[in-house]
């Protein structure tokens, strides 16, 4: 059974789904843990945009979102390693990936271009896994 792990697809899927969740649980609990730090700066980062009077919703459904992608990417990692089933991190890269995609569109309404540019990487990375992960 562990054997399998160690093939290039299987580890490539579980290696992925680990780097998704330590990613997305890190930054998530951060804005859980940093609530008020992150909504401050975040209000300065917005406040010349359309934005600026609802950063604290976008807070909250970015966090919701991060906590839950990485969950999903840490349990499957586990499921993957477990029984090579592979659709929990399957869910957790597709949610990561539209997780990205709502950062890099508050980047750029922000204005925050290098930002924006930053988030690429892992675009790919969750695009990826995805792929990876197909059936």
């Amino acid at each position: 059974m562990s054997e399998h792990l160690l093939d290039p697809l299987p580890f490539a899927q579980i290696i992925t789904a680990l780097f998704l969740a330590i990613l997305f649980l890190q930054s998530g609990l951060d804005k859980v843990i940093d609530f008020k730090g992150n909504l401050s700066w975040l209000t300065s980062h917005f406040s010349k945009s359309p934005f600026r009077n609802h950063v604290k919703g976008m807070l909250i459904v970015i966090t919701v979102a991060e906590v839950l992608a990485g969950g999903l990417a840490l349990a499957g990692a586990a499921q993957l390693a477990i029984t090579g089933d592979t659709q929990v991190a399957l869910w957790g890269a597709q949610l990561a990936a539209i997780d990205i995609v709502l950062l890099f569109f508050g980047q750029r309404i922000a204005k925050d271009y290098a930002g924006a540019a930053a988030l690429v990487p892992y675009f790919i990375l969750c695009v990826g896994e995805v792929l990876l992960l197909m059936r």
